[in-house]
């Protein structure tokens, strides 16, 4: 039989008696308004992992969360981050690497170059999932995160609050959190285990929730629409030679980007340009897409109609070892230092001399490699 914890907020601020107090009592008979009262019944025994406090601005929610565990574990995200240190220093500073990017993965701020920037020049949406990793990391047994997705669009808190319930439940199965929000429409996305309304003050515990179907239309286009995924890109490389170009859109909204070119020497495509757009990392669209577009490729749709495997290289840690865990994925190299960038120019000098039959070797400038990135390719086998 579960236990009930009952909740008494009593709170009560000094009765001022200025003019302009006075005034407005007279005016709205708000003799008493300025005190508050909440009474809750909450089943909190048992297992759960993810609890949402729900309802309006004054409410009594932020009440609530300063009772709901005996004491004050109310958690900011936005506090005590350095001006000085990217996030991926201030986040477990003493942890794994591994831990850390694969939080910042999770939350849905797989955006490379956002890791290596301070937390106060982050965007809105950017602050919210760094300080969700920290949270992460922190593998608290128990806490509170007061204005859940307040502070950001609707499309983030929804898509962000997927995403960080199912790195909770994964990285932390014997933590709780509860969650305080005003909004009702991230309830399906972050289903959690009950649910307390302070509006109608009703309490839900063990309801199903299904979280809404992202509907992701894939379209082949040029490479015109490379600018608006550019900035999101890890690599400032020159275009992909012969390359098609598909890009994903979730009601309209550009969603993940890819560019496929012929590697017909190896009876192959090789795949390169992923990109997913912040508002949808996290929520397993970008991954989706990719094995669309390889699939795509396999069963013949691509240049000359060859069915052949689509190979796909990155340095990203947690798309690596997505990749790998994938079914329908086999790893095919795996470099874990730069390349020679001299040797690559060389080669690329000579391979032009030998095609315009000129015997002069006037490239300079281009070559591949110089860089210590590990390097880990991938062949799609497919379904």
């Amino acid at each position: 039989m579960s236990e009930l914890t009952k909740i008494a907020i009593r709170n009560r601020t000094s009765d001022f008696n200025s003019y302009r107090a006075a005034r407005v009592k007279s005016l709205f008979n708000a003799e008493s308004g300025c005190d508050f009262d909440l009474d809750a019944e909450l089943d909190l025994s048992g297992d759960w992992q993810i609890g949402v406090v729900v309802g309006p601005s004054g409410s009594g929610k932020s009440s609530i969360g300063k009772v709901i565990f005996g004491e004050n574990l109310i958690h900011d995200y936005a506090w005590g981050w350095a001006h000085d240190r990217p996030i991926v220093d201030e986040i477990a500073p003493d942890g794994d690497f591994n831990d850390v990017t694969g939080a910042l993965a999770n939350v849905g701020l797989g955006d490379v170059p956002a890791w290596l920037r301070p937390f106060h020049v982050l965007s809105n949406g950017e602050q919210f999932r760094a300080g969700l990793a920290r949270l992460i990391c922190m593998k608290s047994d128990r806490v509170v995160v007061d204005e859940f997705t307040s502070v950001v669009d609707r499309q983030i808190a929804r898509i962000g609050s997927q995403a960080f319930q199912k790195a909770w439940r994964r990285t932390n199965p014997t933590g709780k959190v509860v969650l305080l929000t005003p909004h009702y429409d991230i309830l399906d996305w972050v289903q959690p285990d009950w649910v307390f309304d302070t509006g109608t003050k009703e309490f839900e515990r063990g309801r199903l929730r299904q979280r809404p179907k992202i509907e992701l239309t894939v379209f082949q286009t040029d490479g015109g629409y490379w600018p608006h995924f550019k900035q999101h890109y890890y690599l400032d490389l020159p275009m992909p030679p012969a390359a098609e170009y598909f890009v994903g859109a979730v009601d309209g909204e550009l969603a993940c980007h890819l560019a496929v070119s012929p590697l017909f020497t190896a009876r192959a495509y090789r795949a390169t340009r992923l990109v997913t757009m912040p508002e949808w990392q996290g929520a397993g669209v970008g991954f989706r897409f990719l094995e669309w577009v390889c699939q795509y490729h396999l069963e013949g749709n691509g240049r000359k109609g060859k069915k052949y495997a689509t190979f796909f290289h990155t340095s990203h840690p947690q798309l690596c070892m997505a990749l790998r865990r994938g079914r329908h994925w086999v790893q095919s190299s795996a470099i874990l230092y730069g390349d020679n960038k001299a040797r690559s120019a060389r080669s690329i000098a000579k391979s032009h001399a030998r095609q315009a039959n000129t015997g002069q070797d006037k490239i300079t400038g281009v070559g591949y490699g110089g860089h210590f990135r590990a390097v880990q390719g991938f062949k799609y086998v497919g379904a």
